[in-house]
């Protein structure tokens, strides 16, 4: 009988513990992400990405708007009227980011919420979904054995559309350090991260590139010769060769929270947003000089060019501002105001309007750049977070962190 009892008294106990564990690891713990990478490494699809979507796909819904009206000619974009053309949503997007290639293919990229790459033609066809997993040690990255996961934030396609370079926010699996965030101090510990290059005939991750910690921004010079790259929590901006896949440079930049960039016409100057400060720096990739170039606004975030390489436009997120500057002398030239929070902004082929994602009030604004004035605002899904402008239908796209993309018609007059 006291063996009997004994029993029943340490089984009690063992439950007893075990839910006492379980319910302290629901308490502090979180996802570990690390442990439980399951993707598959990106294999080469049979097809180019002109085929048909895959049926094994996750289920984009595809909305059409209530009302269309009806609109006149093809027109410049300072006089064109949006019109919403679709929606997309998904269970399986969260994007912090969408770009066009200059053949129209997208590249929505979903952090670490979903591991992945959505990709899209023009009509709103979902033909990918791009895993984040790679074996590093199969690009001789050694420390990391199995599979780790990225977190895509941004991506830039080569002049010649064959390439696109992602960031990653962070890695996840072994070997890896504490994942990034947004509040961050250079030498804090943050771990490093890495940039995926992707062949865009094949949509297969082809070179890993490692560079600093919580890498955001991408830009590729004109000339196609290198990969620029901001590290939000270590305050530098990489430089990499594209053609070897190898990071050539990491230059301090002498300030908070590095974001947008631009390259400059004569491959030479970089332009850099720095996000926890009023300033725009410039960087002579070079000598690796950097100098203060301009004070737009706070909270600087994204830089656009001009076709012509004339004029920057800047976008502040605190000043709630979109700043047209001189490229070659920094000075203002004008100012718009816009929505709460305006974060990523995209150009017009014709340079002749910018458009621009008010992230605090959901919405998207167009500007036209002669005169900075706002020509038309369109509500969005809430926190849009990203924007681009694609080429060949002359129509901007919008992502949402929710899960969405909106894609509007910019290529006709107002009936």
């Amino acid at each position: 009988m006291a063996l009997a009892i004994l029993t029943v008294a340490v089984l009690l106990l063992w439950f007893v513990v075990k839910g006492a564990v379980g319910l302290i690891g629901g308490l502090f713990g979180g996802d570990d992400k690390a442990a439980t990478v399951s993707a598959p490494v990106t294999k080469a699809p049979t097809a180019a990405p002109t085929v048909a979507p895959d049926d094994t796909l996750p289920k984009v819904v595809r909305v059409t708007p209530t009302t269309t009206p009806a609109m006149g000619a093809a027109g410049p974009a300072d006089k064109t009227t949006m019109v919403q053309k679709f929606h997309l949503a998904s269970s399986a997007m969260a994007p912090k980011s969408i770009v066009a290639s200059p053949s129209g293919v997208l590249f929505a990229q979903n952090m670490m919420y979903k591991h992945s790459v959505s990709v899209f033609t023009s009509d709103g066809t979902m033909i990918k979904s791009i895993p984040d997993a790679v074996d590093l040690a199969e690009f001789g990255i050694s420390g990391h054995p199995g599979l780790s996961q990225g977190a895509p934030v941004e991506v830039a396609f080569t002049p010649d559309g064959k390439y696109a370079w992602v960031s990653n926010y962070s890695m996840y699996g072994k070997g890896f350090g504490p994942e990034g965030l947004d509040s961050c101090t250079a030498g804090d510990g943050t771990d490093t991260s890495y940039v995926y290059r992707i062949d865009v005939a094949s949509l297969t991750i082809d070179k890993v590139v490692p560079v600093g910690a919580v890498p955001k921004y991408v830009a590729i010079t004109p000339d196609g010769k290198n990969v620029l790259v901001t590290n939000w929590c270590t305050w530098n901006l990489s430089v990499i060769d594209a053609v070897a896949a190898k990071e050539t440079a990491r230059i301090d930049l002498g300030g908070r929270y590095p974001r947008g960039i631009v390259a400059g016409p004569d491959n030479k100057t970089a332009y850099v947003a720095l996000m926890g400060s009023n300033k725009v720096v410039t960087v002579d990739l070079a000598s690796k000089a950097v100098a203060d170039f301009a004070k737009p606004g706070n909270g600087p975030r994204h830089i656009v060019a001009s076709p012509d390489g004339k004029f920057l436009y800047v976008t502040n997120n605190s000043s709630g501002t979109v700043v047209k500057l001189d490229r070659a002398t920094g000075a203002t030239l004008a100012t718009a105001t816009v929505g709460s929070e305006p974060r990523s902004m995209a150009i017009s082929s014709d340079g002749l309007a910018v458009y621009v994602v008010n992230y605090g009030e959901g919405s998207m604004t167009k500007i036209a750049t002669a005169t900075m004035a706002a020509m038309q605002t369109v509500k969005t899904d809430a926190s849009p977070i990203g924007i681009t402008y694609e080429p060949t239908t002359k129509s901007v796209w919008v992502a949402c962190y929710g899960g969405s993309l909106l894609a509007f018609d910019d290529a006709k007059l107002k009936g």
